[in-house]
């Protein structure tokens, strides 16, 4: 991921949080508040000369810290980024469905069936389940932090088969060469 998406003619203002404890407060207490949502937290790199042209805002207490990139120059702030924007936090409502899949074993699976259809294929052949997150990398993507976390849907715990999928999938995932850098968990 190496750009964030235009802003919908209702949102003049791109706002970057500055902190880690703001941007996982947006995503728990706002974005994860939805039935079925999640809220993701992302890091990336710009350089210190052209990010000081953007005043920093405090939008309610002091670790509320954010700039506001206008809306047309959004294009210009992704040209700027550095690095990969990385995920590396995410939460989840209890819920939560996940990227359902609309391609081979995983399609019309939620993140739980997902979980639970990869752990079965795990027990009699690794190539499937690499074949399914090549195929699927969009949904395991998405989906990979819930189970990292340790749980599945409305909040149950990964049993031992679909922690193994999850140690296989961060060990394999490289080889997909999908261009980006799995979900880390930093929200403990």
């Amino acid at each position: 991921m190496r750009e964030f998406p235009p802003r919908l003619p209702e949102q003049p203002i791109f706002y970057p949080v500055l902190n880690f404890d703001y941007a996982a407060q947006i995503a728990r207490d706002w974005n994860a508040k939805e039935k079925d949502s999640a809220g993701y937290v992302t890091e990336f790199e710009i350089a210190d000369k052209y990010i000081s042209q953007f005043e920093r805002k405090i939008v309610g207490g002091r670790q509320h810290e954010e700039l506001w990139i206008p809306a047309e120059r959004l294009s210009e702030f992704n040209s700027q980024i550095q690095s990969p924007i990385n995920v590396i936090a995410g939460f989840f409502s209890s819920h939560f469905l996940g990227l359902i899949p609309e391609k081979f074993g995983l399609r019309g699976k939620t993140a739980a069936e997902q979980f639970i259809c990869l752990s079965e294929s795990l027990g009699y052949s690794s190539f499937d389940v690499w074949c399914e997150s090549a195929i699927n990398a969009k949904a395991v993507f998405m989906n990979f932090l819930l189970g990292e976390l340790g749980c599945t849907q409305n909040g149950r715990p990964l049993d031992e088969k679909e922690r193994k999928v999850i140690d296989f999938i961060k060990k394999r995932w490289p080889e997909l060469n999908c261009g980006f850098n799995l979900p880390t968990n930093h929200s403990n």
